[in-house]
């Protein structure tokens, strides 16, 4: 069965279920740019708190990729993710999930956030490596890597726990070519012939067998680094 380029969400989202299990009970948490508190149902041990900017509204401006409909009616705080209306160190600990392309300075939220945590407070961090335009006009960012959180966590007194990677280059490249009947309709006014369809399977094979042998190829490529660090 060929599965690869289809587990980014879903690794990525039991990464985080696990991680949020390591967060003492009863811990205040931040939910920063929490969009439809999706994440809220791995919280029930810990006093959840969300908050988001809720200008977008799942139309977006027509381009890039759009979830249509985008509620925001239930969070706790509405407000700029870089200004958020909360006392110095009220929180023990604070998730930014797939947040940071959609910042026009993702190193103010960085320095917010920081001001938030009590010390040996947890930031838990997860942002895409390399991403289609989605949510737009709110994506001023393709992706990072892990020198930038290397270099700027640590400037903002930041120690990290854990960073690793979610999937590979090999991952990535069949998560891009699944998603091309859909560009090639929707951009080029065409469709994958029945020969074609048959060629991508065969990438695809491919793709899955360099995946399942890969050694490394994160550093050049991956859906994006998860990431645990402790203030300072």
């Amino acid at each position: 069965m060929l599965t690869v380029g289809t587990d980014n969400e879903g690794a990525r989202e039991a990464w985080l279920k696990r991680s949020l299990q390591r967060i003492p009970a009863g811990s205040r948490i931040l939910d920063a740019g929490a969009g439809e508190l999706q994440f809220k149902k791995y919280c029930a041990h810990l006093d959840y708190v969300s908050q988001d900017f809720a200008r977008y509204d799942g139309k977006g401006d027509g381009a890039g990729l759009h979830t249509g409909e985008w509620k925001h009616t239930d969070l706790d705080i509405v407000s700029e993710i870089t200004s958020i209306p909360e006392p110095d160190h009220s929180f023990d600990a604070i998730m930014c999930i797939e947040v940071f392309e959609h910042l026009p300075d993702p190193l103010l939220a960085v320095r917010e956030f920081s001001r938030l945590l009590k010390k040996d407070g947890y930031l838990i961090i997860t942002a895409p490596f390399c991403s289609l335009t989605h949510f737009a006009p709110y994506h001023y960012f393709s992706g990072f890597n892990s020198y930038f959180y290397a270099k700027h966590l640590h400037d903002h007194r930041f120690a990290a726990l854990e960073m690793t990677s979610n999937g590979n280059f090999f991952e990535v490249v069949a998560q891009e070519l699944r998603r091309l009947d859909y560009v090639a309709e929707r951009h080029a006014r065409g469709r994958i012939s029945f020969l074609e369809r048959q060629c991508l399977k065969v990438v695809l094979a491919m793709l899955q067998r360099f995946s399942a042998g890969d050694t490394g190829s994160s550093e050049l490529l991956c859906h994006g680094y998860n990431i645990i660090c402790k203030k300072l």
